[in-house]
């Protein structure tokens, strides 16, 4: 689950972490309300949109005026932003954010996250943040030092003396910075967060720490444990999400929308990954990346199923499956004739069953009558389909 930056922020507060006076507004009107009753002399409107690289393409502006503040929200309300992260399609922003601006004399970043490859957490840190840091540390490895965090009762902790000594800080600033790395960690451990960003990190003259802006993502599988969280989610992505993707999540599948013409059903998200690369290097195009959770049932996948039928980009589908302990190919084939009867519209389909109950699926599949491409080989699968997928083109 990823967190608005309104909502990443209020959680940072509740840990102590310093953030700007800021409110969420869904018109004109509130946010020139909002600036006014700040009473500040600068004020910044930001779009909420779940992705970074909002300034460089007009999701953050700055106003002298709550006059100003509401012809930036005006602006900003209902445009569809596009960034490097959000792909073509962009995202629609449905709420700005208004904030009493912070005059920093350093910009730092600190952020904890998940590293997957080391099953830990590590401490980011740099001495030179901004919104441009990633590309800069491309250039430049350095820029971003790594520190390992060991989860505890309630929090986390690290290697403080050397976290402080990478972003030269010292004093009154350095007993600030102490604080954020606590409220950073207490966030990891007690609401399952597996990333905790600030960037910027403003410094001030009076040696104070502002989390100008935040990014916090919190593990889907702990959800049930938050169930405050859980709501917050449903609410926000009935007004913002994908109508695909939430009706797939609803329905025990991890699925993207891309911009291809081969659609795909697969259960694993390595197995998922793996087979979007061999479709690319045939010379396809994936119309989606879908991974089907453990917990699915065969009406689950027969949805994901619907939605690539009924797609007037995909033109062939590649079901590539792993039967395991927990999902099996039966379950999986099941899926596939319940799909083909409610579909209104067929296409070709090719399947790679392996594994649990694999030949027992075939049987099925065959029992229902279905036109299907059966292979064994994942690579034999691919080619098949991205074939097919150029035939229906031509």
């Amino acid at each position: 689950m990823h967190m608005h930056e309104f909502q990443a922020k209020e959680l940072l507060a509740s840990h102590d972490i310093v953030v700007p006076r800021g409110r969420v507004a869904d018109n004109a009107a509130d946010a020139e309300r909002i600036a006014r009753r700040f009473g500040c002399d600068r004020f910044v409107v930001k779009a909420q949109v779940l992705s970074g690289d909002r300034e460089s393409v007009g999701g953050v502006r700055f106003a002298d005026t709550p006059e100003a503040a509401k012809k930036l929200a005006d602006a900003m309300l209902g445009k569809t932003l596009v960034t490097v992260q959000t792909g073509p399609r962009g995202e629609k922003v449905r709420w700005i954010y208004v904030e009493e601006a912070v005059d920093p004399s350093r910009l730092l970043y600190v952020a904890a996250s998940l590293d997957r490859a080391a099953g830990q957490m590590v401490l980011l840190a740099s001495a030179a943040g901004g919104s441009d840091l990633e590309v800069r540390s491309k250039h430049d490895p350095a820029l971003i030092a790594r520190f390992p965090m060991t989860l505890g009762a309630g929090g986390a902790t690290v290697d403080l003396e050397a976290v402080l000594a990478h972003l030269k800080l010292s004093g009154a600033a350095a007993d600030e910075m102490r604080k954020v790395i606590a409220g950073l960690g207490g966030i990891v451990a007690r609401h399952d967060a597996t990333l905790v960003e600030i960037n910027p990190l403003a410094l001030t003259d009076d040696n104070r720490l502002i989390a100008l802006d935040a990014k916090v993502t919190v593990d889907d599988n702990a959800l049930a444990r938050h169930p405050a969280f859980n709501a917050m989610r449903s609410a926000f992505q009935m007004e913002s999400g994908d109508p695909e993707e939430l009706g797939a999540d609803s329905h025990q599948l991890n699925y993207q929308r891309l911009d291809g013409d081969i659609g795909l059903v697969v259960n694993g998200a390595g197995l998922a990954l793996a087979t979007l690369d061999m479709i690319v290097d045939a010379g396809g195009r994936p119309a989606n990346f879908m991974d089907i959770r453990t917990t699915a049932s065969s009406l689950d996948i027969a949805y994901g199923l619907e939605l690539l039928l009924a797609s007037p980009r995909v033109r062939a589908i590649l079901v590539n499956v792993h039967g395991g302990g927990m999902q099996r190919c039966d379950t999986v084939a099941e899926a596939i004739g319940i799909a083909m009867r409610r579909a209104k519209s067929h296409k070709p389909i090719v399947v790679r069953l392996a594994g649990n109950n694999a030949e027992f699926a075939r049987t099925r599949l065959s029992s229902y009558g279905i036109a299907f491409e059966d292979t064994n080989d994942m690579h034999e699968a691919v080619r098949r389909v991205v074939a097919l997928a150029r035939r229906q083109a031509a």
